[in-house]
């Protein structure tokens, strides 16, 4: 159970991808950083963290099928939340130094709220992910 004495809302996310020591390649750096533990099995790779939520991946059950391609019916991303604007700078450049491509570079995005700070990058298989960090609004009055 978690810290709160509850289950926790997502116990895992499983991923497909094209090549699996690839992509592994690419992912262990990235999850390494974000505290996650690696878990290798027979035909997967897991990191887990706080020994609650689980990311998985697998690899394709047929050759020749990725990438995924963003926008389409499927995974759009997940995010990464995150301690302050230098922790996204920070995973950023560790997942572009593993080989991920920049989506969009760390920066605000005021479409959200003025604090939402955020960058997006993808691994090889068109798998996308964003690292964000958007603190709660200060309240001058508080």
């Amino acid at each position: 159970m978690g810290k709160t004495g509850r289950m926790p809302l997502l116990d895992h996310l499983g991923i497909t991808v094209e090549d699996l020591p690839h992509a592994i390649s690419q992912f262990h750096p990235v999850m390494d950083a974000l505290g996650f533990t690696r878990d290798d099995a027979e035909n997967s790779v897991a990191w887990q963290r706080d020994g609650e939520t689980e990311l998985i991946i697998f690899p394709a059950r047929e050759a020749g099928t990725g990438p995924h391609r963003h926008g389409e019916v499927g995974w759009q991303h997940l995010a990464f939340a995150v301690e302050s604007r230098a922790e996204v700078d920070r995973l950023h450049a560790i997942a572009l130094d593993a080989g991920w491509t920049a989506v969009r570079d760390p920066k605000l995005y005021p479409r959200f709220n003025d604090r939402y700070y955020a960058s997006f990058v993808e691994d090889d298989s068109g798998i996308r992910i964003e690292f964000m960090h958007n603190p709660p609004r200060v309240n001058p009055a508080g």
